[in-house]
């Protein structure tokens, strides 16, 4: 059962619209009807929303019922660990976007076997947690992690390596460091772009971007596609830089070394660690997506835009244009342009039934015709 709906009201305060508006929209895309078919023949039920504002509300429909699909396998995932408590499931029911929904999840969600999972397999999460809470035992970390030698672990540096591949990916799967390194990396991270050894650029048409950075927040949306095609074509070699004080302060916002504590030396290298290895290269992953997706949906408007213009170009040098929309209940809309495009005038005739009034549809073309050949 999906955890969320009201998607009329939701859709109608993002789109502006009415909630009767969006509510008759989504009865009639659930029903199977196609956009223009909405647009052209059901405004009446509508309220004359026109295609354009009916694929806004088909895309954000789409999004948003992705997300509560989404928030159901998750909840259900949780409940059935055992381990959805009723503030997780608040924030999992808040989350507007898969993005914090994935990263709420991503603590709980079955994983590959990984490096900290071996470790707990091996006993060492009571290791680990000493290393999280900062505990301040009176053994040092070495004799601490002594008592955790056996077959598997022959030495406590071994056993405190793996106690901080623990430390390390509850450091990476923490939710709101994630979306604060995030945020920084949208803001302040720099793409950095290399020409790839050997590679073979024959018409250089990459030239720009053999040794090239820029803020993320600056690229435009071309120089992003054109990375990803000098990337996907193996001649540039792409990489997202985060300072260390961007990514640190949202670490130590959760984990802080407390100098009071043997562990505190541990809690540094697994903060490096969880950095290095596992937050920043899915905070890329991350950055990347957004940038393509922004990209690419820019791309597809500018070419919209001038697909527009085009159609919009008088069809027929020097003349005089009928053009004529064919309907039936709701009428043939009729519409006549001068040979600059100009619209001269715009109607509606109904010839059929029910309306039938097929003698005032040919005075009407009487009309039109004579306009013509002025």
């Amino acid at each position: 059962m999906t955890t969320s709906r009201n998607y009329d009201r939701r859709i109608a305060d993002q789109l502006h619209l009415q909630p009767v508006q969006v509510s008759a929209a989504i009865s009639l895309l659930d029903a199977g009807n196609t956009l223009p078919f909405i647009a052209r023949y059901r405004k009446e039920a509508t309220h004359s929303l026109d295609e354009e504002q009916l694929r806004q509300l088909y895309d954000l429909l789409a999004r948003l019922r992705a997300v509560d699909e989404r928030r159901d396998a998750v909840i259900a995932s949780v409940r059935e660990q055992g381990k959805l408590t009723p503030e997780l499931e608040q924030k999992l029911l808040a989350a507007e976007t898969l993005t914090e929904l994935e990263d709420l999840y991503l603590p709980y969600k079955p994983k590959r076997r990984t490096r900290a999972g071996i470790a707990r397999e091996r006993g060492l999460q009571p290791l680990a947690d000493l290393i999280l809470t900062q505990a301040r035992t009176p053994q040092s970390a070495q004799q601490a992690a002594a008592q955790f030698i056996g077959d598997d672990l022959p030495t406590a540096d071994d056993a405190l390596a793996g106690a901080r591949d623990i430390v390390a990916e509850s450091i990476s799967d923490h939710a709101d460091i994630r979306r604060r390194v995030r945020e920084k990396a949208l803001r302040f991270g720099m793409i950095v772009s290399e020409k790839v050894k050997d590679a073979t650029d024959e018409k250089g048409i990459f030239t720009l971007y053999y040794d090239y950075e820029a803020r993320v927040d600056r690229l435009k949306p071309y120089q992003v596609l054109a990375l990803n095609r000098g990337e996907a074509g193996k001649i540039l070699r792409l990489r997202l830089d985060v300072a260390e004080r961007d990514w640190r302060d949202a670490v130590e916002r959760e984990f802080r070394p407390d100098n009071r504590s043997p562990f505190a030396d541990q809690m540094a290298l697994a903060m490096t660690d969880a950095a290095a290895r596992l937050l920043l290269p899915a905070i890329e992953r991350d950055v990347r997506r957004t940038l393509t997706e922004a990209a690419e949906q820019h791309a597809i408007t500018v070419f919209a835009t001038n697909l527009r213009g085009l159609l919009l170009q008088p069809p027929l040098a020097n003349r005089v244009v009928l053009g004529i929309d064919p309907g039936f209940r709701t009428g043939s809309k009729i519409a006549v342009i001068d040979p600059t495009g100009k619209v001269l005038a715009t109607t509606t005739i109904y010839p059929h039934k029910p309306q039938a009034q097929w003698h005032d549809a040919l005075k009407v073309l009487a009309m039109v015709r004579r306009m013509q050949q002025r």
